[in-house]
C-alpha cells in the first residue's frame, strides 16, 4: 500500500536544473530501502517557483522542499519516508505573513508565493502526473467533455463561453464565445479547430508550463469546441523547441483515442473529433493566426490579409476556429462548473484569471495565475519577492516585443485588458518582465525592437523596411550620435509603422519604444543631449575612472583588464604610500571588468 508520494517537477525548468538526476536518486534510494510498495515517485508539471527549482513535494503532509540536489535524496529517504522527520535545511520557509512554520513545513497555499494566487488553467500543473490520463480522469479530467455531448446542444456550449466573459488569453483579449459563434454559424462540408501553442515573447513559458503540466485539458477543450463549432478536426501549432510539451501532448492525443475520447463517435453522442500535432520552426509571426494557419498548411508562414477572417476561410480555407493553450485550459472548467465559477472572478470586462510569466529582476521567478484586477504592486512585492539587491522598481515590461513598459508610477494599476492598453502596454500572451533601477529603457526598447526586425517576415513594406529604420534611429541613439531631431522622426516613424503594417507583428512593434518614450523621455533627452545614459549600460556612453583617493595600488584592475587599458601613475595614495592606476579611456573597451575586480569599489561608471 502506497503510504507517500514524492512529487517532483519535471518541467522545462527543473528539468534543465537537473531532475532527471534526482528522480533515477530517488529511485535508486527507495528500492535500496525495500521502499517500492510504499512510495510512490510522480514527475508533474511546473510548480510555479521556478527560482527555487528543482522542487520537491512529499505528501500526504505536503512538505515542499527547494533547490533539491542528488546528495540530498538520501537524507529525504532516510530522515523523512522512513523516519518521519522533515529535513529542515531542505525545507521552504518563505511563507506569508502570520503563518506559522510548523514541522519545518507549511501548505503551499499559504506561502507568499501563492496566497494571492488563483488556479484555474494551472490547476493541475505540479499536482497531477501529466503522462497519466487515469489521474486527469480523476480530477474530473473529460467530465466537461461528457457534459457537453450528453447534456447540452453546441449553442448551449457557446452560450456558456460568452457568459462566462472569458477573452483569448493570447494577446488581443478578443471574446472567446464570440469567436466560436462566428464559425458556427458557417456552413461548410469541414471545419477544424486550432490551437496556438506557438508562443515567442522573449521570457514568455506559460503555454509550454501548461501542455507540459496538464495537456489533457487542451485536448478535452479542443473536443468541446469542436462540439460546438461543428468541427471534426483539430490541430495543435506547438514549438519544436518545446520537446517536453510536444512528448507529453502526444502521448495525452494517444491516450484519449485509446479510451474513446477522441475519435469516432465520442460518448456515443455521434460526435466524431480526431486532434493532430504541427511543429513549428520558431518564427514569431507564426503567432498571428493566419500566419500560424498558413505553416500548417505547409507554406512560409506568412500573415493574410483580412477579412475574410478565419471563422470564413481559415485553415485549408474552411471555417476555422483558433484560440491559444491557456484559453483552451479555462474552457473545461467554465463548462464543468458553469460561467459564474469564471465571472465572478476578475473585473468587469476583464473576467477570470491570468497567467503570468515573471522574470527578470525579481526574487521569486516563475509562474503565477492572478484574478483580473490584482494589481502589479501585489505581483511584484507580495508574489515575486520585490527586486533583490536592495534595488528600487523602474518598470515591468508587459506583452514583450508586441507590449509597453508600466513605470513606477503605476505600481498600482490594476492588470487587465482595457487598463494595460491605456498606458500604452497590452497584456499580451502574459510574459511580464521586471526591471530595476539599473535597466536603460532607451537599450530595453532597442533589445525588443531587435526582435521584432530579425522576426519580421518581411512580406508588407512598413514592417519589413520601418523596423530597421526605426532600429537604426535607436542605435544612433544609444551610440551617441543622436539628435532631438531623431527623436521627433522616431515617433513619426512608430506611428506610421502602427497605421500600416500588414499583421499584428508590425502593427504593435512600434510599442516598446512608444511606451520607453512616453514614460522615461528624459531619458531618451540624456542620451541625446547630454550623451549620458543615465543608467550606466549604453557602453558608447560610459566612462570608466579610478577614485584615487579610494584605490589601494593593488593592480587587480590592470591585471584583469583585457584591453591593457589600466596604467600605473606616479600619483601616491596619501594612506596607503601606494601608487595609484589610471584608465586609458582610448583603449578603454568598457567592459567593466575592473570594477567587478576592484574590492575596494575605487572603479565608477557615468
Amino acid at each position: 500500500m502506497v503510504r507517500a508520494q514524492v512529487l517532483i517537477c519535471g518541467g522545462t525548468g527543473c528539468t534543465s536544473s537537473g531532475s532527471k538526476k534526482l528522480i533515477a536518486e530517488f529511485e535508486a534510494q527507495i528500492a535500496k530501502n525495500g521502499l517500492e510498495d510504499e512510495v510512490k515517485i510522480v514527475r508533474t508539471g511546473c510548480f510555479g517557483l521556478c527560482a527555487l527549482g528543482p522542487v520537491v513535494i512529499v505528501y500526504p503532509d505536503g512538505t515542499f522542499y527547494s533547490r533539491v540536489q542528488e546528495e540530498d535524496v538520501k537524507d529525504i529517504v532516510e530522515e523523512h519516508l522512513i523516519k518521519g522527520r522533515v529535513v529542515e535545511r531542505l525545507a521552504y520557509k518563505d511563507v506569508a505573513e502570520g503563518v506559522e512554520l510548523k514541522h519545518g513545513n507549511v501548505s503551499l497555499n499559504d506561502t507568499t508565493f501563492y496566497a494571492k494566487q488563483k488556479r484555474v488553467a494551472l490547476r493541475n500543473c505540479g499536482v497531477i502526473n501529466p503522462e497519466s490520463i487515469d489521474e486527469y480522469i480523476a480530477m474530473d479530467g473529460y467530465a466537461a467533455l461528457g457534459k457537453a455531448l450528453t447534456e447540452m446542444t453546441p449553442d448551449d456550449v457557446i452560450r456558456v463561453v460568452k457568459d462566462s466573459g472569458l477573452r483569448g488569453r493570447g494577446g488581443g483579449g478578443f471574446p472567446t464565445g464570440l469567436k466560436w459563434s462566428f464559425t458556427a454559424k458557417n456552413q461548410a462540408d469541414q471545419k477544424y479547430v486550432v490551437c496556438n501553442a506557438d508562443e515567442g515573447d522573449p521570457g514568455a513559458f506559460m503555454d509550454r508550463s501548461v501542455l507540459e503540466g496538464d495537456p489533457h485539458a487542451v485536448v478535452e477543450a479542443m473536443a468541446i469546441c469542436g462540439y460546438a463549432t461543428g468541427a471534426s478536426e483539430g490541430y495543435v501549432y506547438v514549438r519544436a523547441e518545446y520537446p517536453i510539451a510536444v512528448a507529453r501532448l502526444q502521448k495525452a492525443i494517444e491516450d484519449a483515442r485509446a479510451y474513446g475520447l477522441l475519435g469516432k463517435d465520442i460518448f456515443g453522442s455521434g460526435f466524431d473529433f480526431d486532434l493532430f500535432i504541427r511543429l513549428g520552426a520558431g518564427a514569431f509571426v507564426c503567432g498571428e493566426e493566419t500566419a500560424l494557419m498558413t505553416s500548417i498548411e505547409g507554406n512560409r508562414g506568412e500573415p493574410r490579409p483580412r477579412p475574410p477572417y478565419p471563422a470564413v476561410k481559415g485553415l485549408f480555407g474552411k471555417p476555422t476556429t483558433e484560440n491559444n493553450v491557456e484559453t483552451f485550459a479555462n474552457i473545461p472548467q467554465i463548462i464543468l462548473h458553469g460561467a459564474s465559477f469564471f465571472n465572478t472572478m476578475g473585473t468587469e470586462k476583464s473576467k477570470g484569471t491570468k497567467v503570468f510569466a515573471l522574470g527578470g529582476k525579481i526574487r521569486h521567478t516563475g509562474l503565477v495565475e492572478i484574478p483580473m484586477g490584482t494589481t502589479l504592486r501585489e505581483i511584484v512585492e507580495d508574489i515575486g519577492g520585490g527586486i533583490p539587491n536592495g534595488k528600487k522598481f523602474k518598470a515591468a515590461q508587459s506583452g514583450g516585443p508586441s507590449g509597453g513598459c508600466i513605470p513606477a508610477s503605476l505600481l498600482d494599476i490594476e492588470i487587465d485588458y482595457d487598463n494595460l492598453i491605456a498606458q500604452g502596454a497590452m497584456m499580451g500572451s502574459g510574459g511580464l518582465i521586471v526591471m530595476d533601477e539599473d535597466t536603460c529603457m532607451v537599450d530595453i526598447a532597442k533589445f525588443f525592437l531587435e526582435f521584432t526586425v530579425d522576426e519580421s517576415c518581411g512580406k508588407c513594406t512598413p514592417c519589413r523596411i520601418g523596423t530597421k529604420r526605426l532600429y537604426e534611429i535607436l542605435e544612433k541613439i544609444t551610440s551617441g550620435k543622436g539628435t532631438l531631431a531623431d527623436l521627433d522622426e522616431m515617433e513619426s516613424l512608430c506611428k506610421y509603422i502602427k497605421e500600416n503594417s500588414l499583421c499584428g507583428l508590425g502593427q504593435t512593434a512600434p510599442n516598446p519604444v512608444l511606451s520607453t518614450y512616453r514614460f522615461f523621455k528624459d531619458e531618451y533627452v540624456a542620451h541625446v543631449k547630454d550623451k549620458k545614459c543615465p543608467a550606466g549600460v549604453c557602453k558608447k556612453l560610459l566612462s570608466f575612472s579610478v577614485d584615487r583617493d579610494l584605490c589601494k595600488g593593488c593592480g587587480m584592475c590592470a591585471r584583469n583588464c583585457p584591453a591593457d587599458a589600466i596604467f600605473k601613475t606616479t600619483y601616491i595614495a596619501p594612506e596607503h604610500k601606494l601608487p595609484s592606476y589610471c584608465i586609458d579611456t582610448d583603449k578603454c573597451i568598457k567592459c567593466g571588468a575592473c570594477m567587478s575586480t576592484c574590492k575596494f569599489k575605487a572603479i565608477s561608471k557615468k
